[in-house]
């Protein structure tokens, strides 16, 4: 039984889906993957069960939730968070299935909240410049330009404030109130980070080189992005009037491999 899972939310990811849980599988690391598919209309899920009958012997390794149709990133999140806090594991991470996030980088992040103090470890595509693959130039500053925006208005201390690739401590997730968290998009990537931030937890970055999708379809929208500028505001002044109470959790210095 290994002690860290990825969850992988997916919406007609029939090009990416086997080859991504493929790659999680063939790591040093040992990690078991769950899977919340949106009710893909391509087939999605049908790949995840039949890969779930090859690695899944004496030991489940291979995880799906149905959803019964797109109900939006956050969501699809919130629910695995849910289910993988309930089974016990003491680190959950998250990650996309078009390969944008290398699977290699899963043990970084690993490794940054278990064998050091950090709380919520940051995939980070601007912790050391930009570090971006195939990206037109707009994209690029547009996103970088957005974690600027909401490094600025939230003073959270970090550089890619927008990352989608994490890793959490199960100590994050249990003091998070999940059922308070309101956006269901991009959003949601920062609200996480703006909350674990305030109720006391470390956050780190981990350099990554992001790169973009090849195969598959896009899921990016001007609505995302309209949800993220207009709700960061809100987020942060709504922020005042609330009282966070910091964690007394106190990571270990040191995790060993062999526990």
């Amino acid at each position: 039984m290994t002690n860290a899972i990825v969850i992988i939310p997916t919406y007609k990811e029939r090009e990416n889906i086997r080859a991504i849980i493929e790659a999680v599988f063939g790591l040093p690391k040992a990690f078991h993957v769950l899977i919340v598919d949106d009710n893909s209309p391509d087939g999605t899920a049908a790949i995840v069960e039949e890969l779930q009958a090859y690695y899944n012997g004496s030991e489940t390794r291979l995880h799906l939730m149905k959803r019964p149709g797109k109900q939006g990133l956050g969501t699809a999140y919130i629910a695995g968070f849910r289910w993988a806090v309930a089974k016990g594991y003491d680190y959950i991470l998250e990650m996309d299935a078009d390969f944008s996030h290398d699977p290699k980088d899963l043990v970084n992040l690993y490794r940054a909240c278990a064998e050091q103090r950090i709380d919520l470890s940051i995939g980070s595509r601007y912790a050391t410049g930009v570090n971006v693959v195939n990206w037109p130039i707009g994209r690029v500053l547009l996103s970088y330009f957005a974690s600027s925006y909401v490094r600025l208005i939230t003073s959270m201390p970090i550089r890619d404030t927008t990352a989608g690739f994490v890793c959490y401590r199960r100590e994050v997730l249990e003091t998070i109130p999940l059922d308070h968290i309101k956006f269901v998009g991009y959003a949601f990537q920062i609200e996480m980070k703006f909350l674990a931030w305030k109720y006391g937890f470390k956050l780190g970055e981990v350099p990554i080189i992001f790169t973009d999708r090849t195969r598959g379809e896009s899921k990016m929208s001007a609505g995302i992005f309209k949800e993220a500028f207009f709700g960061v505001l809100q987020m942060t002044v709504l922020s005042w009037f609330k009282k966070y109470i910091p964690n007394t959790y106190k990571p270990v210095e040191k995790f060993s491999e062999a526990a």
